[in-house]
């Protein structure tokens, strides 16, 4: 009995040992698209959604606070299925985080200081989705500024196609520590077909798309690979966007989510959606409760 105890306080000593060496991950620095039409794209994030411009190269990045931001790039030839390019999350130790990773098998696609755009490195997660970890700053981390017209000062949330939810969760939720935040679907008792996991050390999340068909269309697709921009009330961002001469019945149609938070969306040029969300409930949560902590316009900001 003894020798098992130990054994067992042993392998517990080894988690939290593990737990330790891995670095804090705070949530979102920015999620990066994919445009056919760079002057399309930039009418889009920059004069309806109300988004300053800055250039990196081929990259225009448009700053929604000083440490997050949303990048476009130019569609790659042959095209990918879907046009999100990039998820990327803020960590307060992206070298030793790319240290912990490569212990634990995961091949680094770009590693520390191979992209001169950014302080991060890359991996693919077991679907195949590009993950960039960036690392934290105590400054503004990214150029330029936010004009009045920004429709929204703060990313929540990033969502994409995931196939096996088990495959993801290993990689997510084992081995960086994300945890559960929310599930739901279509219908009250039926499969979850969305589920969201929130960074361990933050109140931003990943949303998992469930349910897709593999021959979904490029349309289909550019709903479920989305970014989700944050309010405190969702008549700021109508207000927002009429004053910047937002077209077309989007502009208004804001509606109540299956989590009970108002939402609105968007789709730029290439239909890709952005998601504008309420960041906190005020209609029936569904199918789960919300687990964690209700993001905010001033949180690590």
């Amino acid at each position: 009995m003894r020798t098992a105890c130990a054994a067992a306080l042993l392998l517990l000593s080894a988690s939290a040992f593990a737990q330790q060496q891995r670095p804090a991950i705070t949530g979102i620095a920015f999620v990066r698209v994919y445009a056919s039409d760079v002057g399309a794209s930039a009418k889009f994030y920059g004069q309806t959604l109300g988004y300053s411009a800055t250039q990196e190269r081929s990259l225009t990045r448009y700053p929604v606070n000083n440490s997050q931001w949303i990048e476009v790039a130019p569609l790659p030839s042959p095209a990918p299925a879907t046009r999100l390019a990039a998820v990327a999350f803020t960590t307060r130790d992206a070298s030793a985080l790319e240290r912990y990773l490569r212990t634990h098998g995961v091949i680094i696609v770009h590693p520390l200081g191979a992209d001169p755009s950014h302080k991060g490195f890359s991996v693919h997660d077991p679907e195949g989705n590009l993950i960039i970890f960036v690392q934290q700053t105590s400054g503004p981390a990214v150029a330029g500024e936010v004009p009045p017209t920004a429709a929204s000062r703060r990313m929540i949330h990033a969502g994409f196609v995931v196939r096996d939810a088990e495959v993801e969760n290993k990689f997510y939720r084992d081995l960086l520590g994300f945890k559960p935040y929310w599930h739901g679907g279509r219908t009250d008792n039926g499969p979850a077909d969305w589920m969201s996991n929130q960074v361990p050390d933050g109140t931003d999340w990943l949303e998992y798309m469930l349910n897709i068909q593999p021959n979904a269309t490029l349309k289909t697709i550019g709903v479920m690979d989305h970014m989700s921009l944050g309010t405190t009330k969702m008549t700021d961002v109508v207000a927002a966007l009429q004053r910047n001469h937002c077209e077309g019945a989007d502009c208004t149609a804001s509606k109540m989510g299956r989590d009970g938070k108002v939402q609105l969306n968007m789709y730029d040029p290439d239909l890709t959606r952005v998601e504008f969300m309420e960041f906190k409930p005020s209609g029936k949560v569904c199918c789960s409760p919300i687990l964690g902590k209700a993001p905010s316009e001033e949180e690590n900001r």
